[in-house]
């Protein structure tokens, strides 16, 4: 990155990238659009050398959407943040699929010791239990409980660490302005006002299938590791899994899912990858994962920097 101190990162920028990400010049991801723009430290730059300009210097409407929206959302009652933004979560710029934008409610933290619990949607009584015990134990730690709000292990885990007064982050597959699934209302203001809610989608946006294996390796980025309560073979939590070991997060799989699934017993085999059998087991892997990375301030700032996260206000 280049070292000007010239250069800002203020809302004019932050309009130019949610543009590009709309636009997608010459069907970049959204991975590749960040790059770019972590790059060069602007996206009004990136746009200008990606789009054509207008013959007669007018605005892009694309542009003008744009401002409105940052506008409109700095009045909204959630957050707009970009990668760019010194409160953007450290850990989340470690992963190739950290979204260039979040949505959220709630308490955004720079740095978030956090470990993900997550599961079935069908859950039986028993993984129910499992998860709310770890849930609770976590959020006992002060280590931040995060799932992603649907059904089953999900929904037990976040009020396991909210009935004992812990910290849980809900990661959802829709927009931060959406609800879903509907049953869950209460429950994702109950995390807004006492955790937080995250979301990488435009606020509006209704949940979508490709949604959730996103909001998945979000997750996954989130925590330092990953316990798989229980799961099918088709499960949302699989694809987490297998992200996680690509992330370079310890996955800890509850006995029961490696007895269960075939993916369970052929990832089990992986590096980071450990089967627990009991609570005690699952604290002591959870530590394991969580203290040689937990930042101090120091090395917050050298993460913002060598990410590309420098703020420019």
């Amino acid at each position: 990155m280049v070292d000007d101190p010239t250069l800002t990162w203020d809302d004019a920028e932050r309009a130019a990238l949610v543009a590009l990400l709309r636009e997608r010049p010459g069907r970049m991801s959204w991975a590749e659009i960040a790059a770019e723009v972590s790059a060069s430290e602007s996206a009004r730059a990136v746009w200008s050398r990606l789009v054509p300009e207008d013959l007669f210097g007018t605005e892009p409407v694309a542009i003008t959407a744009a401002i409105a929206d940052v506008e409109s959302w700095r009045t909204s009652d959630f957050r707009f943040s970009t990668f760019l933004d010194p409160e953007y979560p450290v850990q989340l710029r470690e992963v190739h699929e950290m979204p260039p934008v979040l949505f959220s409610r709630g308490s955004l933290r720079v740095v978030d010791p956090a470990v993900s619990v997550v599961g079935s949607r069908k859950a039986s009584d028993r993984g129910l239990r499992v998860a709310s015990t770890l849930a609770g134990d976590l959020a006992r730690r002060d280590i931040t409980v995060v799932s992603g709000l649907a059904a089953g292990i999900d929904t037990a885990a976040h009020e396991a660490a909210l009935d004992v007064g812990g910290r849980t982050v809900a990661c959802i597959g829709t927009g931060i302005t959406v609800s879903y699934p509907a049953e869950n209302r209460a429950l994702q203001e109950r995390i807004a006002r006492d955790g937080l809610v995250l979301s990488q989608f435009w606020p509006d946006a209704p949940p979508q299938r490709q949604n959730f294996p996103m909001r998945n390796a979000v997750m996954s980025g989130y925590g330092r590791a990953t316990i798989i309560v229980e799961a099918g073979e088709h499960s949302g939590a699989r694809i987490q899994a297998r992200q996680a070991v690509e992330h370079g997060r310890s996955v800890i799989l509850i006995d029961g899912v490696v007895q269960a699934n075939a993916w369970a017993q052929e990832i089990s085999l992986r590096p980071g990858v450990h089967v627990a059998t009991s609570t005690r087991q699952v604290m002591d892997l959870v530590e394991e994962a969580l203290n040689p990375s937990i930042p101090t301030e120091d090395l917050v700032t050298e993460l913002i920097r060598d990410r590309g996260g420098r703020s420019h206000r």
